[in-house]
């Protein structure tokens, strides 16, 4: 007589070296585990943080489960989402073939998504207004900040929900702006757009926890504000766990649990020739991630009480504090990245085919790494 299928939910995240973006991704778990509170609910990390995800999935295997519905915990499908989680989900499942793992698609294109970044707009909006006057909308430009890929499919999304945020909420004008890898910057960016006419300016990150990343963008929004006196910036808040984004988590598990978790792979750079990118078709789909598993220990005692940008992450400053060091892997990318590895991809992204690993951890280049207003401009400033 066969085993009754006991389900369990993980979540899969990249990871932060700021502790305070650990604890936020955690609340996704405790959300999930609020409304499915007869099924087990782990989540781990790719890198920076712990518990790794194969710990996660250690302990759903502790918890009897023999079926794990594992979603990414990514706003769009890049490299983490295509590759490095499939692979790390690929290897466990293979060392452990009693317990089937299905994992879903990312949070992705979706309108209760729009609905919680206009919700978090509004209310930098609202706090604005009562602080300093009402400015009318017309005379407000918006900047939406993405991530940042290698992957021109996923800074597509990032602008197509630039424009239905602009369009639904009534802004004068619209831009997108990527923290890293892509073009343009927030810098460039934010000083393109300053040069519209526009009395206002609400830069919005489009993240879903706080960071390194996010840590940057209000500091250069800091920045170009302070060179120009009559424009406001507004920083809005990034979306967090709010309730229509849990709505969404939601939405892919389920999707996951009924097998409708299919990505797009209509514009995928490593199916079909997407111009610039044609050299990546069929690549190995295999993640780096395996080196840098856990790393950052110590980082629950860092300084800053956990809201870090990793400046205190230096060895010399950890050896005057007294706090453990911990090399932080090279990615060759220090502006921050959802990078989609050299290492990537023949995939059908069902995380069902084979994995050599030959561990050479070269990086695809980026077709566009010297762009004036891309990485080579940030690495120019330093």
């Amino acid at each position: 007589m066969s085993q009754p299928e006991k389900l369990g939910i993980m979540v899969c995240g990249h990871g932060s070296r700021n502790q305070n973006a650990a604890s936020e991704f955690a609340k996704v778990a405790k959300g999930l585990k609020a409304r499915h509170p007869d099924t087990p609910v782990e989540y781990g990390y790719l890198e920076f943080c712990n518990p790794v995800i194969h710990s996660g999935l250690d302990a759903l295997r502790e918890q009897g489960v023999t079926r794990v519905l594992a979603v990414p915990g990514m706003l769009f499908a890049a490299g983490h989402a295509k590759n490095d989680i499939p692979s790390v989900l690929n290897t466990y499942q293979a060392q452990h073939p009693d317990m089937k793992i299905d994992y879903g698609r990312e949070l992705g294109f979706d309108l209760k998504m729009i609905r919680a970044a206009g919700a978090r707009i509004q209310e930098a909006l609202d706090t604005a207004n009562a602080e300093n006057g009402d400015v009318p909308m017309h005379e407000t430009l918006l900047m939406v900040v993405g991530r940042g890929s290698s992957d021109p499919d996923a800074n597509s999304n990032a602008s197509k929900v630039t424009r239905m945020l602009w369009e639904g909420m009534g802004f004068g004008w619209a831009e997108t702006c990527y923290s890293g890898v892509t073009f343009p910057l927030v810098e460039p960016g934010l000083r393109h757009a300053a040069k519209l006419g526009y009395r206002r300016i609400v830069v919005f990150p489009y993240f879903l926890f706080t960071g390194v990343l996010v840590k940057r963008i209000y500091s250069y929004t800091d920045q170009v504000a302070a060179d120009i006196d009559d424009i406001e910036f507004i920083k809005a808040g990034y979306l967090n766990d709010h309730d229509l984004v849990l709505d969404t988590f939601d939405d892919r598990v389920e999707e996951t649990r009924v097998g409708l978790a299919l990505m797009n792979c209509q514009m995928c750079k490593y199916r079909d020739q997407v111009l610039g990118f044609e050299a990546e078709i069929g690549l190995p789909q295999e993640s780096h991630h395996h080196h840098v598993e856990g790393i950052g220990g110590g980082l629950e005692n860092c300084p800053c009480k956990g809201d870090c940008d990793a400046s205190c992450r230096e060895e010399a400053f950890c050896m005057e504090h007294g706090l453990p060091w911990t090399p932080l892997h090279d990615h060759n990318d220090d502006h921050g990245h959802d990078s989609g590895h050299g290492h990537e991809h023949s995939h059908d992204h069902k995380h069902d085919h084979d994995h050599a690993h030959a561990h050479d951890h070269h990086h695809h280049p980026y077709p566009h790494a010297d762009h004036p207003h891309g990485p080579v401009s940030m690495k120019k400033k330093r």
